[in-house]
């Protein structure tokens, strides 16, 4: 219903395009940027790649140090506070802000500061081992641009799955965030590209003498 009455303000929100938006607007102007200089776009996409992994494990880094894009309140051994976070994860502040219903079970335990899913650390795991990934897949023998699309593959699905336990006031697809959806289409665009750019030629990789293909 929130969708509907007011899509813009629901699509611009914390848990819509946030990231998703910043990282279009910058893709847009990355690519001008390419095309200026004449520069081969798929071999720079491929360049590009591992750090675009790495950097996003960075910006969660600061997301954790404010407190903000946590998960779902929990009672487990890594559960975080966040006392003085954006917001911080008060009991008002959970359900009022992100229309959850805090256990007051967790209440009667913690008090009214509850402990939450450390998200951003979860997206740090997992970002970092997606850099790990795409570094020892950096030197290939499909065609330019394979390694882009294979970043955009994973980081989407990193970032459907950490969607789960983040407490979220955008669940607009039964238990689907927008975030979500957005993820989906581009897992699928991923896989359509990597499909696309994927050799089965025994070329020589990039910086290999012609001699050592075979």
């Amino acid at each position: 219903d929130a969708l509907l009455a007011d899509p813009i303000s629901a699509i611009f929100s914390r848990g819509g395009m946030v990231w998703y938006g910043g990282f279009g607007g910058a893709l847009i102007l990355i690519v001008y940027e390419i095309k200026r200089r004449a520069l081969p776009l798929g071999q720079m996409a491929d360049l590009c790649s591992p750090t675009l992994a790495i950097g996003y494990a960075v910006g969660r880094m600061g997301c954790f140090l404010v407190g903000d894009d946590y998960g779902r309140p929990t009672d487990s051994w890594v559960g975080v506070a966040f006392p003085q976070g954006t917001p911080p994860t008060r009991v008002d502040v959970l359900e009022s802000y992100f229309n959850i219903q805090v256990d007051p079970a967790l209440v009667e335990r913690f008090g009214q500061i509850i402990p939450v899913h450390p998200t951003q650390l979860y997206e740090i795991g997992m970002a970092s081992l997606i850099f790990l990934v795409l570094w020892n897949l950096r030197v290939h023998r499909h065609r330019a641009a394979w390694l882009w699309w294979i970043c955009l593959t994973l980081l989407s699905i990193e970032r459907f799955l950490v969607e789960f336990v983040r407490v979220k006031d955008d669940r607009f697809f039964g238990p689907l965030t927008l975030a979500q959806v957005i993820a989906v289409s581009l897992v699928v665009v991923g896989l359509l590209g990597v499909r696309r750019s994927w050799s089965s030629e025994k070329k020589p990789a990039a910086g290999e003498p012609e001699g050592e293909a075979a």
